[in-house]
């Protein structure tokens, strides 16, 4: 697999993981009412979204492939 493709790949997962902690968070804070599950999905959210960011400055900082 070429290099460009690889990190179309791994800006996807970045992606994904930042939707996923979208979905996470609003369902931390609407729609559960346990406490304990409201703060496992809360801290779920954040390692999603510090994933996916450091995925994406990654993406971003290594520029464009040949």
């Amino acid at each position: 697999m070429s290099p460009s493709m690889q990190k179309m790949w791994i800006s996807i997962i970045g992606m994904l993981l930042l939707a996923l902690a979208m979905f996470t968070i609003y369902i931390s804070r609407y729609k559960l009412n346990n406490r304990v599950l409201k703060i496992v999905t809360a801290i779920s959210a954040w390692l999603f979204m510090i994933i996916g960011g450091l995925i994406m400055l990654f993406v971003v900082l290594t520029g464009p492939t040949s």
